[in-house]
């Protein structure tokens, strides 16, 4: 069942002047891996922390070095969850997030599917047919 949904649209040459002139939200967003990568990189990772926080309803709890994109071997990005962020998203009932993100023609963007174990509580949509 889908817990919820995010998605996030970041202009990279806007990301790059705002990190450019505030160097310490690189540490106050990204984790040490993640600081290390392109710019380009760096705005797809932020739009995908924004679209899980869009994702879970909103950000209480959540802090943004808890969460760190990263890829598995075939490249397929994920979040490494920590702290108090992954304390949400299992009490929230979220068994799998879903992400998706890319950047092209001067944009990244990321999407976020949040599934939740069991069934739909009452008033949230399930199928009543």
């Amino acid at each position: 069942m889908i817990v919820g949904i995010g998605v996030d649209l970041v202009d990279i040459a806007r990301f790059e002047r705002t990190i450019a002139r505030t160097p310490r939200l690189l540490a106050r967003l990204f984790s040490p891996a993640e600081q290390a990568l392109k710019p380009r990189s760096l705005a797809a990772r932020y739009a995908a922390k924004e679209a899980l926080i869009k994702a879970l309803g909103g950000s209480d709890g959540v802090h943004w070095t808890d969460i760190e994109v990263t890829r598995e071997q075939s490249g397929r990005p994920w979040f490494a969850l920590s702290g108090s962020t992954a304390a949400v998203v299992a009490d929230r009932g979220i068994a799998t997030l879903h992400l998706s993100m890319s950047h092209d023609a001067g944009f990244a963007v990321a999407y976020v599917v949040a599934d939740g174990a069991g069934t739909p509580a009452a008033g949230t949509g399930g199928d009543t047919a």
